[in-house]
């Protein structure tokens, strides 16, 4: 296991009604940790997942550019995102009945981004209790994307 590899815990909430999403990053490396966020609206819960890594990637792209990195997630469609993209490429980015897949242009990016890094995905389970520190980070995170979404939203 490569243990200078940056940790990254991402995730993303959405009020599917309102259809304003937030997204959180904390990104530990070299002895010290930044906190990313974000709030956009007319958005989807997949996008939010999908911004909190791309924007953390961009991140650690600015400072150590192909950096070995370990993504900690508690969502399904991003840890399994990385397995489906060979096929993605290869149909071009469209479903079966020709149209572009969901979320296209962010999972364009997504790919160009995961190129140039190393990266071990973990799926972790959301809303753990305990106080490991994956744990404890992967729900500081869900906790900050949450108030991020209530503290926008009307409702």
């Amino acid at each position: 296991m490569n243990t200078d590899r940056i940790e990254i815990y991402t995730d993303g909430s959405c009020h599917t009604q309102e259809r304003i999403g937030a997204w959180a990053a904390l990104i530990l490396f070299l002895n010290k940790s930044e906190v990313l966020k974000g709030v956009e609206h007319d958005t989807t819960h997949n996008r939010m997942e999908l911004l909190s890594v791309i924007k953390s990637i961009e991140f650690v792209h600015t400072y150590q550019p192909g950096a070995s990195l370990r993504i900690y997630s508690d969502s399904q469609y991003i840890c399994t995102l990385p397995d489906r993209l060979p096929r993605l490429k290869q149909n071009s980015f469209l479903t079966k009945k020709n149209t572009e897949i969901q979320n296209a242009d962010l999972v364009k990016t997504f790919l160009h981004l995961i190129e140039n890094h190393d990266i071990e995905w973990i799926k972790v389970k959301a809303h753990q209790r305990g106080n490991s520190e994956q744990i404890t980070h992967n729900r500081f995170v869900d906790k900050l994307s949450r108030k991020l979404v209530r503290t926008n939203t009307a409702g």
